[in-house]
Parts: structure tokens; sequence; C-alpha cells
């Protein structure tokens, strides 16, 4: 066998291969003889040995195998990537399908709102004054049947028809309710907590309608006022906060104009009942922060601001009924005095920090420790008056005035803070504080304990938003400056804090 004829064979079949294409392979022989390049490529493959042929067609059958593959090969990744191309989405497209997201999100919202927060007035008033789309038959009809629009607050009525007030005992006094609480706690519910945590409580009742207990999960935020509810005998209504929630119709309700009828919550059916009567009454907002504080809560802390209590009064629904509940007039209703909002809050990934709005209006208890067990002697529950424990508190701010040297040295400091750090005190942390320190003090604590807590987590608290960069070279001239207004030994809680802020850097 002679390999030369071989590749002769070879080069003339690839000249004419190449010349032609594949193509002319597959058309047919009587095609391929008519080509004068296979032609000659097959006439001197006729002139070959037999070992000489069956080399020369192993080789063909390689190369056009080789080539065959490599066009398979070619035809897949074409398509593989025309796949790839087709899934990609740029950027930009996401960026565009977010927005669209965040549009129907929008119009969703706004239709969850407009149906929810629907008012009477939408549809026109009551009255059935003529032209008005209020005049309807169903309101007509519903208000001929007698049907009254409160449901709940229409049991509270009934139920309250002959109520009788319990017997309050107006002996106490807040220290010795600071002590029985503890007791009781411990003795009854195996819940043990310090007694500055008590007096810090119970002496945030006198400075505003909304507490906000915060910490570490596990410490007890809950459970505070849950047992302090039962042991003023009136357990305390748990609203669980969810993250859907956006305006005050979570709190209070809403009315439904398809049946003509208010669709109250267990908080508002609550308000109602303490207009009845003198208890205590205490509303956990539980994982209050788990939606915006100041969307859901917004009009209560605007209306508990009011300096009148006489001005407390939420519009229900726009016009009054005949059958409407005895202490709702013309749809308005006057806030319980009786009545205290605790919220809990958890600083994680999960919730949304708390606004100073809410903060100014509030006042923050911290819990960030476990609670150690102790014997205490055996404490049954009592019954205390809303009335009596508003009179401790008056009692405690004309027996323990802040005295006029810490006011001087508390304008003072606000001066330092203004300068140093761009931030002042107010009027309403001014105001707060000469309500809580009075109380704390006749829960049984001290003067400069109580202005130390008020001055870290109401003025102090703001440093966190500050630039801590920026503040980093004041903190240590702060804590020299509080030693020497109040004494070396005091305001502790201020020095602790601003020398954890340090350590952030």
């Amino acid at each position: 066998m002679n390999i030369q004829n071989v590749f002769t064979f070879l080069r003339a079949f690839l000249g004419a291969f190449y010349d032609n294409g594949l193509g002319a392979i597959f058309r047919g022989f009587i095609h391929i003889f008519y080509n004068e390049g296979y032609i000659e490529a097959f006439s001197l493959f006729g002139g070959m040995t037999t070992g000489e042929k069956a080399v020369g067609m192993i080789f063909v059958i390689l190369i056009v195998a080789a080539i065959i593959a490599l066009v398979v090969l070619l035809v897949f990744g074409i398509r593989k990537l025309l796949r790839i191309n087709r899934n990609v989405v740029l950027p930009q497209d996401l960026v565009e399908e977010c927005a669209n997201l965040k549009k129907q999100i929008i119009k969703m919202s706004a239709e969850k709102d407009r149906i929810l927060g629907m008012k009477v007035s939408d549809i026109g008033n009551y009255d059935g004054e003529e032209g008005g789309e209020g005049s309807g038959e169903g309101d007509e009809e519903a208000k001929k049947a007698g049907e009254s629009r409160f449901y709940k607050l229409t049991e509270i009525d009934q139920l309250y028809a002959d109520y009788v007030d319990p017997m309050y005992d107006d002996t106490i006094t807040l220290e010795q309710l600071c002590d029985m609480f503890r007791n009781f706690a411990c003795s009854k519910m195996r819940l043990y907590y310090e007694p500055r945590i008590i007096r810090l409580f119970i002496a945030g009742f006198s400075t505003t309608r909304l507490l906000i207990l915060q910490g570490i999960s596990g410490t007890g935020k809950t459970s505070l006022p849950h047992a302090m509810g039962i042991f003023f005998n009136n357990p305390a209504t748990i609203a669980s906060v969810q993250p859907s929630w956006r305006d005050r119709t979570e709190l209070f309700g809403y009315f439904n104009e398809f049946t003509k009828r208010f669709n109250e919550t267990e908080v508002l059916k609550k308000m109602y009942e303490a207009t009845w009567n003198k208890n205590i009454y205490l509303t956990i907002l539980d994982e209050m922060n788990i939606a915006r504080v100041e969307y859901y809560f917004a009009e209560m802390l605007s209306i508990l601001e009011m300096p009148s209590r006489d001005e407390w009064i939420v519009d229900l629904v726009p016009s009054g009924w005949p059958n409407d509940p005895k202490h709702i007039e013309k749809g308005r209703f006057q806030l319980p005095q009786n009545m205290w909002f605790i919220g809990t809050a958890n600083n994680d990934d999960s919730t949304f920090a708390i606004s100073d709005k809410v903060y100014d209006r509030a006042m923050p208890i911290n819990i960030n420790s476990k609670g150690v067990p102790f014997e205490a002697p055996y404490q049954d529950t009592i019954w205390m008056s809303a009335t009596h424990l508003e009179d401790l508190f008056n009692e405690a701010k004309e027996k323990n005035k802040v005295s006029q040297e810490n006011l001087d040295k508390i304008n003072t400091l606000d001066d330092y803070v203004i300068k140093h750090f761009r931030l002042a005190f107010g009027n309403r942390i001014v105001k707060q504080l000469k309500e809580f320190v009075p109380s704390y003090i006749g829960c049984g604590g001290t003067e400069l304990d109580g202005l130390d807590y008020v001055l870290c987590n109401k003025i102090l608290r703001k440093f966190e938003s500050l630039n801590l960069s920026y503040i980093r070279d004041e903190i240590d001239g702060l804590c020299l400056y509080l030693s020497e207004l109040f004494g070396e030994d005091s305001m502790g809680e201020c020095k602790e804090y601003l020398q954890r802020l340090k350590k952030l850097f």
C-alpha cells in the first residue's frame, strides 16, 4: 500500500470539498459525478488498491463527521446564546419593573384606604336633606328600624345601664403602690422587676398617655403592663400591631357603607367602656414599631397633646343618628381620661425606627435586664380609681417640685448642648421633666436620678441622629460638664450612655 496515493486522493477530495461545500455530497452521487473536482478525486480513488481505498474512505468519513459535529455544536451554541440573551434582565429593566410595582402598590393602598376610611359624608348627609346622596333608602330604613351603627358600643351601654362603682381604696400612696405591685407580680405571677423599673413605669403615667417599653427581647416588656392590668382588676387590652397598619382605622375601625354599620375594634370598645367608670385602663400596642407608629397613631399623638381634655375628641362619623351610643354625640367621641397606651418596641431588622415626633410625646422606659428572682410577701389585687391615681400625681407635683437650683443647672446645660451639639431641650421636654421627676420622687426615687433618666432618654438619645464622628471629641467634655454641674458621683446613666456612644467609633 502506497500512502502517497491516499494523500493524493485526500488532497483532491478536500480541494473539491472546499470549492463546492459539504452540500454537494448530499445532493446525490449523480450530481457529484458531474462536478469536475469530485470526478478528478474519484478517478484517483479508482486507481488505488483495496487497502488504500479503505484508508482513504476512513479519512473521508472522519473529515465529514468532524465537520458535521462542528456544525451541530455551532447550531446548539447559537441556540443557547439566544436563550441566555432572552432571559438576561438588564438593570434598567429591573428599575422600570420596580417602578411599575411601586405604582401598583400605591394604587392598591389608596384603594384600601378609600374603602376602609370611607365615611358617611362620602354618600351624603344622614338628615334626609333633598339632593343629598346620603338620603338613600338604606340610611332611612336603618334609622326607622332603630338599629345602631355601633353594635359593640351599644352593648356597652346596655351592660352599664345599672353599673355601680366598686369600693375603691383611696388610701394608697405612690410608694406603697410600687411596692404592692412588685410584690403582686412576684408572689402571684412569678414576674420579677427591679424597684427602679416599677417607679419609672408608674411615674411615666403622670407625664403622658403613651409609654414605650423598649429593650432586648424576653425581659418582660409585655408582661409588665399585662400584670399591672390584672393588679388593678381590669386586664389590659392587647392590640398586636401588624406591618400593614397605616392609618387610624386600625385603632378605631371604619364605617361600612354597604352594611350601614361601623366596624368597631376591641381598642375602640375598651375606650368607650372606659367612659362609663373610673377604673384604670391599659392598652398594649404590642410590637408597636413593626409598622410606622407615626402613621397609625398620628391622630392620637396630636389629640393627646391638647392642653384641655375637653379637646380630646375623635370624629368617628360626620353626623349623628338618634340611635347612636349614649357617649357619641353627633358622630364625635371624647377619648377617656382613664386610659393609657403602652407600646412595646424591639430594635432589629424587622422593625422601623421610632421617630423623634413619637419619642418627644412619649415616655420611653428601657428594660434591658432580666429580673432576678426574690421572695416577696403575698399581695392580692386592688381596686384603685384613675381619679385617685391622678390625685396622687398632682400631690407629688406640688410636694416634690424640682428645685430651682437644678432647673438653673438644666438651663445652663441646655446652653452647653446648643453650643456644642446644635440641639435644644425644648419646652415640651422641660414640661415633662417637671411632671415626671416629682412623681418619680413620690414613688421612692431621688430627684437627681429622675433628672438623670429624663436627660438621658429624652435629650442625649437624640445624639444618635447626629454625625457621631463629629461629636466624638465633644463627648468627654460633656461628661466633665455634667460632673461639674451635678457632682462627680451623679448623672451615671447619662455618662454611661455617652461612653457607649463613644465606643461606636
